[in-house]
């Protein structure tokens, strides 16, 4: 075979290495936009605002503050949710039934979850008299140590599950009135069933508003 044969065989194979050279460079692009978009979420996730409408099977409507409510026969059961404390102690949420339990999530590196520990502590102590039991569940904290600290800071008096791996918020069905950011804030009635959340740091008035209305329920 002639030089001048070989190099049209030459040119298809560069040309071959070439277009396999451009579809993996598309495909590590993707995969590195898809990693960014997951890693966006997860900081999103911590974030001061969030909110998701009701439709379809939901049966909850999200009202411009960012609350969403479900009417009180509409409502779906609270899951199982016990296990350890930040302090060691054991806690299960079925215990508190016939109170309005107040569940927040929380993480001692949120900054959100800073910005409303000191008005979750003074709502629950206005209000730990009526009825009302306030709860946290700790979560992404690699240990215990933080999650403690954190409570010492802000003076926080109510207990709080331990849960670093997020474990706990699975539990809830897919279509409920389910955590879905940290911090998120649930309202669960008197029956166990969830009542209201929220996916954004609270002030003491948003907090209020939120358990005020299942609080005068009878």
């Amino acid at each position: 075979m002639t030089a001048a044969s070989r190099a049209p065989l030459r040119s298809n194979r560069s040309n071959r290495s070439d277009r396999t050279t451009r579809v993996r460079s598309r495909a590590r692009r993707a995969v590195l936009t898809a990693g960014a978009a997951a890693a966006a979420l997860l900081v999103s996730a911590c974030g001061s605002g969030g909110t998701s409408g009701g439709g379809g099977d939901t049966n909850f409507i999200t009202g411009s503050d960012g609350i969403a409510t479900v009417d009180r026969g509409e409502r779906a059961d609270a899951p199982d949710l016990s296990g350890p404390t930040v302090d060691g102690e054991r806690l299960d949420v079925d215990d508190y039934k016939g109170r309005v339990v107040v569940l927040n999530v929380w993480g001692s590196w949120c900054p959100p979850c800073r910005a409303e520990a000191k008005n979750f502590q003074k709502v629950y102590e206005d209000v730990k008299d009526q009825g009302v039991q306030f709860v946290g569940i700790n979560t992404r904290d690699t240990s215990t140590g933080p999650a403690r600290a954190f409570e010492e800071e802000y003076g926080i008096t109510y207990p709080s599950l331990y849960d670093p791996t997020g474990k706990l918020m699975l539990r809830f069905a897919k279509g409920t009135l389910n955590p879905q950011a940290i911090p998120s804030t649930l309202i669960i009635d008197r029956d166990g069933r969830i009542a209201a959340r929220t996916l954004q740091a609270l002030t003491e008035e948003k907090l209020r508003k939120m358990i005020d209305p299942v609080l005068a329920e009878k």
